[in-house]
């Protein structure tokens, strides 16, 4: 690790006063100068230790120092998170300046990814020959257009059963995210499709092919054509030089193609900072890659300078010290010890029950028991491994009508109503989007696939009038001028936006209801989504924002207990990132759960899912319990039938490492009563005949 060069500044600025050692040091390291960029920069930010805090404020230090905000590129995780970011820039930086607007509306580059992806492409769209108007398709639109290609190309009428259109379209991305060969992602992740290789190359060179023609582009194509566009070296130098500082967050969740892009942009890493924590890279089955963060000082020469920040703001020291020890054991990380000055006598419990019924009703107990302490059932939580781990306690907290939400279920865009309202917008933005048409024209009574095809095939530049002149069947000639009326305006954006889509709505409402028994509740995510529509300037930017970071959930699906004010959360590890909770509950601290048997095939995947336990375990604040089972009942295993299995205490928590935990077993051990000898004796003094009284019950 490079020692940092003390501050110029012998006091600290009155916006920096409340920042610790580390994190001021993270903040102003390399900015003393409006037009000078420092070198590389990496934050190694531990769990809780105030990460997206100091980012914040280096970003506002930059502004307070004189730099553009126009040229400063923020690249995050999620819509939300740009946004609370520069929510936080802009307080801070008015803290020291006493201005608003300017930075307000000067801090325009700050998004994801994939977003900023969408917006330089269409900036530099004639130079890969796409048409700038290219419409954007989800996983799902993505996954359908695989299969109509894969129908197309005869592969779905094989002997032997080809892979389904997810599986195609898994294996495709994980090949453009990491950049490994077709035959490394068989052999390492999808063995079962190892024979169809030939014909999968086939599938993805016509996919893309589709693609092109149809102006359509899918998630992994914003960042596969940015690092085309970053891999040429004058089109680097102009995008280069049109941001001063790039700051990356989360740098731990990034794949090949992010970090070449960074790269590429910056090769000398002036004006770099990336900011991240090792120890909770646990996407690798999103493409991300921890090699980034470890091996990022060493892509400049001299090495990127670090900061470690390894105070944590949340967690009690035991807590700490138990979540340390279990990433200690990792086989490769970046040397860091989180520590706090939130004493606390109680340690993390490792609890052994008998069995998944035992477990579930241990935690609801120990909920309770927390809530008439006067702990809101909001600020506990039930993590685990796999969103099916928690049924058996699903049951429990019904039968005894505690609410729950679960996080990391159904998205709002997977939504069959929410899919067919945008379907319209995206055909309207981009006629040769076949996908979106395909889905629009079968909303219509009587309009099946063979129709819905011919439809397509007639549609070239001059959407409406092909739509206007096309035959309708019988069964839609009622509501077919409707609907070419509908197309007509869109086309030629004759309402204007958002107007458009309160047409849309109006316009699907009968097709709502009547294809749909819970129409009431589903048309009021689409009014929702026409208040979300309402705060983009353009059509454009609404699709492309929503497809790429939608809302969590739907209203009427995502688990929330409207009736009810305070509700327990339940999440998968995953979904948990990020979030913290005063009492949390490890569910299944088992091999087999926690690390999943499908996660130890290798040293890699071990030591991730270690890092899965470490996240887990950094989300507590107060109290942490890691519940193991001592045994599951498995359902129709292969052979055996169903069983009973044993299972061991997580192999992440070896013996020398219980020091730190406190064990315990549930329910606890009573001892047996036995009579004493001086009762035995007084007993023998009245015996009573049992025998001759219930015989005489019936004299």
């Amino acid at each position: 690790m490079l020692t940092l060069p003390e501050t110029a500044e012998p006091a600290a600025a009155s916006y920096l006063a409340k920042l610790n050692e580390a994190q001021r040091q993270a903040v102003e390291f390399g900015i003393d100068q409006p037009n000078r960029c420092g070198g590389p920069l990496l934050v190694i930010a531990g769990a809780g230790s105030g990460k997206t805090n100091t980012l914040a404020h280096r970003v506002a230090h930059l502004l307070v120092k004189g730099a553009d905000p126009h040229r400063i590129l923020l690249l995050t995780f999620s819509r939300r998170a740009a946004m609370e970011m520069t929510r936080r820039v802009t307080r801070i930086a008015m803290n020291a300046l006493g201005s608003k607007s300017a930075i307000a509306q000067g801090l325009t580059w700050s998004g994801t990814f994939h977003s900023v992806g969408a917006r330089l492409l269409r900036d530099y769209a004639d130079l890969v020959g796409l048409a700038p108007s290219f419409t954007i398709n989800d996983r799902e639109d993505s996954a359908d257009l695989m299969n109509l290609v894969r129908h197309e190309l005869g592969l779905s009428s094989k002997e032997k059963r080809f892979p389904a259109k997810s599986t195609c379209f898994s294996i495709y991305s994980r090949v453009v995210n990491t950049g490994a060969s077709l035959v490394q992602v068989l052999d390492q992740s999808f063995p079962w499709c190892r024979e169809w290789e030939a014909d999968l190359k086939r599938l993805f060179a016509a996919y893309v092919h589709a693609k092109q023609i149809q102006s359509v582009l899918d998630y992994d194509d914003l960042l596969l054509y940015w690092s085309h566009l970053a891999a040429e070296p004058t089109i680097a130098a102009d995008l280069s030089s049109r941001f001063d500082h790039v700051l990356v967050d989360e740098y731990q969740d990034t794949n090949r193609l992010q970090s070449t892009i960074l790269l590429s942009m910056k090769p000398d890493g002036r004006g770099l900072t990336v900011v991240g924590d090792d120890a909770q890279s646990i996407y690798s089955f999103r493409g991300a890659t921890v090699r980034n963060i470890l091996d990022f000082p060493q892509h400049f020469d001299p090495p990127a300078a670090t900061v470690t920040l390894d105070r944590n703001y949340r967690s009690t020291q035991p807590i700490l010290a138990a979540s340390n020890a279990v990433i200690d054991l990792a086989s490769e990380r970046y040397t860091k010890n989180l520590w706090t000055d939130k004493a606390s006598a109680q340690k993390p419990r490792v609890v052994s029950v008998s069995d998944e019924a035992d477990q579930a009703r241990y935690i609801v107990e120990k909920v309770l028991e927390a809530r008439e302490g006067g702990m809101k059932l909001k600020a506990q939580a039930v993590l685990f491994r796999a969103a099916h781990h928690s049924a058996t306690l699903e049951i429990e907290l019904t039968r005894r009508n505690i609410p729950f939400v679960k996080f990391g279920g159904l998205k709002f865009l997977d939504s069959v109503h929410v899919k067919d309202v945008l379907a319209v917008l995206r055909w309207a933005e981009n006629p040769r989007d076949r996908v979106a048409g395909f889905r629009v024209a079968q909303l219509m009574p009587g309009i099946g696939p063979a129709i819905a095809g011919r439809l397509l095939d007639s549609v070239a530049q001059d959407t409406a009038r092909a739509i206007a002149s096309f035959p309708a069947p019988a069964r839609a000639l009622e509501d077919w001028p409707r609907f070419v009326g509908l197309m007509a305006k869109l086309v030629g954006r004759e309402s204007g936006w958002p107007a458009e889509f309160e047409m849309i709505r109006r316009w699907y409402e009968p097709h709502l209801e009547r294809n749909h028994e819970d129409a009431a509740i589903r048309i009021g995510d689409v009014l929702q989504m026409e208040s979300i529509a309402a705060t983009y300037p353009t059509r454009e930017r609404f699709l492309t924002e929503l497809t790429l970071d939608p809302p969590d959930a739907t209203s009427d699906e995502s688990g929330v207990p409207m009736l009810d004010e305070d509700y327990l959360i339940l999440s998968t590890i995953h979904s948990a990132k990020g979030q913290e909770w005063r009492n949390v509950f490890v569910l299944n601290g088992v091999d087999g759960c926690i690390p999943s048997d499908l996660g130890t095939g290798s040293d890699e995947e071990i030591d991730e899912e270690r890092r899965l336990l470490y996240v887990a375990m950094t989300r507590a604040k107060e109290d942490l319990h890691i519940v193991t089972p001592q045994r599951f009942y498995v359902h129709n295993q292969t052979h055996l039938g169903d069983r009973h299995v044993w299972a061991q205490r997580t192999r992440f928590i070896p013996q020398h490492v219980m020091t730190h935990f406190e064990a315990a077993a549930w329910p606890p051990v009573i001892a047996p009563a036995v009579p004493t000898a001086a009762g035995l004796a007084a007993a023998a003094k009245a015996k009573i005949d049992i025998a001759a009284r219930l015989k005489g019950m019936w004299d």
